[in-house]
C-alpha cells in the first residue's frame, strides 16, 4: 500500500488553479522528490499534504484514509505521524536545541520530563549533534540548524518526513552531508521522505522516485527516478532541467 496518494488533485488560490488533476502515489520507505522550475507549484503541493492548502478538487490519501475529507481531529491525528522540516529550520530562537526537540514530545505525549530529555538528546545524537543540547540556534551553523530541525521533525518517530528545500542556504559540502544524513535516516529508520527541491546534485543523488511539475500545462510532465528521467526522457524541458549547470 502506498503511504501517500494524490487523486485527481487540483490546487490553487482564489479559485484559480495552478496545478490540475494530479494523480500519483508515494511508496512507503522511499525518497520521493517533487521537482520543477520556479512557480510550478512545488510548495503549494507540499502545503496540501499538510492541510495548509485546501484542494479545489480531488483528494489526498494517507494510506487508506482520505485526509482531504477527514475531520479536523482526524487530520491532526494523521499529521502527528508526519514530520516537517521547513526551509529555515524554524527553530525557536529562545530555546536550546534540546528544548526545541523536546517540544513536540511535551505537547503530544504524556512522558515524564526525564524521559523526554533523554529522547530529545537521543534524536540530536542521531543527526550528529550530541554535545550541542544546550546550544541556542544562533550559536551554531546553518547546516547544524538544519540537522537540529530534522531532529525535531523526527521527535515523534514519524512515518513520513516532509522537507521543503532542505539544502537552501547551505554550501555544497554541508548540502552533501545533509543528503548523507537523510539517507541514513531513511535506511535505518524506514522513514518515507518527501522532498521539495531544485538542488540538482541532491535530487539526482538521493531521489528514488519523483514527479516533475510543469507550470505551462499545470500538471505532472513526468514521473520516475530522477536519474532515469535524465537518461531516457524525450522531453527537452526535463533534460534541460536535469542537465543544467550548477
Amino acid at each position: 500500500m502506498p503511504i501517500l496518494q494524490a487523486k485527481n488533485l487540483t490546487l490553487g488560490y482564489n479559485e484559480q488553479p495552478i496545478l490540475r488533476n494530479l494523480s500519483f502515489e508515494v511508496r512507503s520507505g522511499s525518497v520521493f522528490i517533487i521537482m520543477g522550475g520556479s512557480g510550478c507549484g512545488k510548495s503549494t503541493l507540499l502545503k496540501a499534504f499538510l492541510g495548509l492548502v485546501k484542494p479545489l478538487s480531488g483528494d489526498v490519501f494517507f494510506k487508506n484514509t482520505n485526509f482531504t475529507q477527514a475531520s479536523a481531529l482526524q487530520q491532526q491525528a494523521i499529521l502527528r505521524r508526519c514530520g516537517v522540516l521547513y526551509q529555515s529550520g524554524a527553530l525557536w530562537s529562545t530555546m536550546t536545541l534540546l528544548e526545541n526537540v523536546a517540544l513536540p514530545l511535551q505537547l503530544h505525549t504524556r512522558l515524564k520530563a526525564p524521559v523526554i530529555r533523554d529522547l530529545a538528546a537521543f534524536k540530536l545524537s542521531l543527526v550528529g549533534l550530541a554535545g550541542f543540547e544546550d546550544y541556542y540556534p544562533a550559536s551554531i551553523s546553518g547546516g547544524m540548524r538544519k540537522r537540529a530541525g530534522i531532529a525535531r521533525a523526527m521527535a515523534l518517530d514519524p512515518e513520513i518526513l516532509f522537507l521543503d528545500e532542505p539544502s537552501a542556504g547551505l554550501d555544497p559540502m554541508s548540502s552533501r552531508r545533509l543528503d548523507d544524513l537523510l539517507m541514513e535516516l531513511q535506511k535505518h529508520l524506514g522513514t518515507t521522505l518527501v522532498i521539495v527541491t531544485h538542488d540538482l546534485h541532491s535530487l539526482l543523488d538521493i531521489g528514488q522516485d519523483s514527479i516533475f511539475l510543469d507550470p505551462l500545462t499545470q500538471s505532472i510532465l513526468a514521473q520516475g527516478a530522477p536519474r532515469d528521467l535524465l537518461a531516457h526522457s524525450q522531453d527537452a524541458r526535463i533534460r534541460k532541467f536535469l542537465s543544467r549547470s550548477v
